[in-house]
């Protein structure tokens, strides 16, 4: 590492470890920040490959709060086998000089939390009850791929992976949480808890300006940003998998025997929705409880004598 790059990293490091770190250090961390950075070069060379991710079914009905408990679970061993096949390819190459300054196990490795999820889920003989998919099977076949022949490449999936998990991963926690009706103490989201980070913003300062004081030539930077694309295009493969498998499921009944808002739109725009996301109790949309009467076939029965009775009713006004 030259001493241009130390100097800035420790500049980053210091600017980042602050206690403080209010709107007056973000301008001095972003006058830092250059555009051969690769923390810049992969925020904009994959911010389509992060959109059209944010948009697939399967993430929008995840946001929307229509998860099936199944389904969450076949999520969590996809990410199981992901974060296993990462986490062993960058304790085999922890000291390669591109993964060194970025090799956080306390703080970041999941496999641990992934494997307490599935004994809540699966019991404890949850190894003999999973198995690896085929979009899931194809995303570590590469991860050991490149963790054999190049390395530096495993920066993609780290960034990829690990920074999504400290931002949008906290969001999804919650949905989980109240959606599935998990222990509010962690159980089934463990995945999700850093217990070891005390401020997420600081630390993925800190992670990008490590990964900016990589001494990594323009070429290789370029193959880090298609590597963290295909890294995308992976993770979108397994979500496709996991809407396609959710559609063969039978709709699940949440929230004290109310089904799930199949209303049209953007759900979180609902103001009974908004109302339910700050309250443990069981009120809820008029939609779900309409709909969920109408679903029950002695409802059915009355509207079906109703609707004769009226039928006859005009039928003899007319005559």
């Amino acid at each position: 590492m030259s001493a241009e790059k130390l100097e800035l990293q420790n500049k980053l490091e210091d600017l980042a470890e602050m206690d403080d770190f209010g709107y007056d250090n973000e301008d001095e961390m972003e006058a830092y920040l250059r555009p051969t950075d690769l923390s810049e070069l992969l925020k904009d060379g994959t911010k389509e490959s992060h959109e059209r991710a944010e948009n697939t079914e399967f993430v929008k009905d995840f946001l929307k709060g229509r998860i099936k408990k199944d389904l969450f679970k076949l999520a969590t061993v996809a990410l199981y086998f992901t974060y296993s096949a990462m986490e062993e390819e960058l304790d085999h190459n922890k000291n390669h000089s591109a993964i060194v300054p970025l090799y956080f196990p306390v703080e970041l490795h999941r496999t641990e939390a992934l494997t307490k999820d599935l004994e809540y889920y699966f019991g404890d003989d949850w190894k003999d009850q999973i198995s690896c998919s085929e979009a899931t099977k194809k995303y570590v076949e590469r991860i050991h791929y490149i963790g054999k022949n190049s390395p530096e490449l495993l920066v993609a999936h780290a960034y990829t992976r690990y920074m999504g998990d400290l931002s949008g991963g906290q969001l999804l926690k919650k949905i989980a949480q109240r959606v599935l009706r998990l222990p509010a103490s962690g159980e089934g989201v463990f995945f999700y808890k850093f217990d070891n980070i005390s401020n997420a913003v600081k630390f993925k300062q800190l992670y990008r300006a490590r990964l900016n004081a990589l001494d990594l030539d323009k070429e290789m930077k370029k193959k880090i940003v298609e590597e963290a694309n295909k890294a995308f295009e992976f993770n979108m493969q397994v979500f496709h998998e996991l809407q396609e498998i959710g559609a063969a499921m039978k709709d699940e009944v949440q929230d004290g025997k109310i089904p799930l808002h199949e209303g049209k739109g953007d759900i979180r725009k609902c103001p009974y929705f908004a109302a339910k996301l700050g309250s443990s109790g069981n009120s809820g949309c008029p939609y779900h409880v309409v709909l969920a009467l109408l679903r029950q076939p002695s409802v059915q029965l009355v509207l079906a004598v109703c609707v004769a009775l009226a039928a006859g009713a005009a039928a003899w006004y007319m005559m």
